[in-house]
């Protein structure tokens, strides 16, 4: 037996996904990360998150981490027709050993992270060569975008 205990009215209509988010469940960056989310138009999303965020697609700790998040980014592309990806990594992560790992030095994290938002986006390239990828650094003060290079150029058919 179910027992109702809280009413809410919820649209029935399937939705399109404005982008998958990668994201870490790290709660001290949630209001701030959805703010700026609904400011660069983000409404609808498909927000994956676990420990590290996208550390499970740039170095993930077991293969199968990797291939988890791929299959739900591939379940949001289906599903809801998503065709943006928002990769978050943040400061003091633990998933990474927290900000004591970089010896409490903060432009030394932002560096590792950095390189790290680029192999994940290179993982999410290989694995869905048109999807849009953004990234971002998030720390106590504010969102920084990554900028992302070395996208994999597109396979050649073999015939």
């Amino acid at each position: 037996m179910l027992t109702k205990v809280f009413h809410f009215d919820a649209p029935r209509e399937k939705y399109h996904c404005d982008a998958v988010i990668v994201w870490c469940f790290d709660n001290r960056f949630q209001l701030g990360f959805s703010k700026f989310l609904k400011r660069i138009g983000v409404v609808n999303s498909d927000p994956i998150k676990i420990a590290g965020g996208a550390k499970s697609l740039a170095s993930p700790d077991h293969a199968t981490d990797r291939e988890f998040v791929l299959e739900q980014i591939r379940k949001s592309i289906r599903l809801h027709g998503t065709k943006r990806a928002i990769l978050m990594l943040h400061s003091d992560c633990g998933a990474y050993g927290g900000l004591a790992a970089f010896r409490g030095e903060a432009k030394a994290e932002a560096a590792h992270h950095r390189a790290e938002l680029q192999r994940a986006a290179v993982a999410l390239w290989e694995a869905f060569p048109d999807i849009e990828v953004l990234a971002y650094f998030v720390d106590f003060e504010g969102v920084w975008q990554s900028e992302l290079t070395h996208r994999p150029a597109p396979a050649e058919a073999t015939v």
